[in-house]
């Protein structure tokens, strides 16, 4: 029974982390946290090269013309890809427990954080389910926007600041609000 006297729906006793999920040792995870902490979060600026070469030394497959600045967070680098020309902005968070794919030329704007994985609240042992998220070419996910594990966010659309996203957005469209709907199509003028 649990504290509050009703049924014990959730036992985080049992929790148990797939073998294999990290996708590297122990060993290498604390190492690449250390990394990120501090040679790659004390970077300048500027040294964009810098940070692709650390995070292609833990496994990342990253573009060319890649920006990444020093305050951006990737969780897991080897389940993280990023296409060529694509911006990755402050304080921003890959959380890559599943994989994590962006296409060229998109941008993730300041304080955003892509969700790779989530728990199955329907299960008392919590487990794990890691669906990752695919953002496409041309992508411009604006400033604060939530993504949720298993989303695909098509070729050119935009998410708009401070939206959350639950469920696909498709190609060039124009997405916004809690959850985020489609509000139009985004063209060139």
């Amino acid at each position: 029974m649990a504290e509050s006297g009703g049924p014990q729906i959730q036992r985080l006793s049992q929790f148990r982390l797939p073998a294999g999920f990290r996708g590297r040792s122990t060993a290498t995870v604390l190492l690449w946290q250390v990394v990120q902490a501090t040679i790659f979060g004390c970077s300048p600026q500027p040294l964009y090269g810098w940070r692709r070469f650390l995070l292609r030394c833990f496994g990342a497959r990253i573009g060319k013309g890649v920006r990444v600045r020093p305050s951006a967070r990737v969780t897991y680098p080897w389940k993280t890809e990023i296409g060529d020309y694509c911006w990755i902005g402050d304080h921003s968070e890959l959380y890559s427990l599943g994989p994590i794919r962006i296409g060229a030329d998109s941008v993730i704007s300041q304080h955003s954080y892509l969700c790779g994985a989530t728990h199955d609240h329907r299960q008392a042992d919590f487990p794990i389910v890691a669906p990752g998220i695919t953002v496409g070419t041309q992508v411009w996910i604006a400033a604060d926007v939530f993504v949720a594990p298993g989303v695909t966010i098509g070729d050119g659309a935009v998410i708009g600041a401070r939206s959350s996203v639950f469920s696909n957005i498709a190609a060039n469209m124009v997405a916004i609000g809690s959850p985020a709907k489609s509000v139009g199509e985004r063209f060139m003028v």
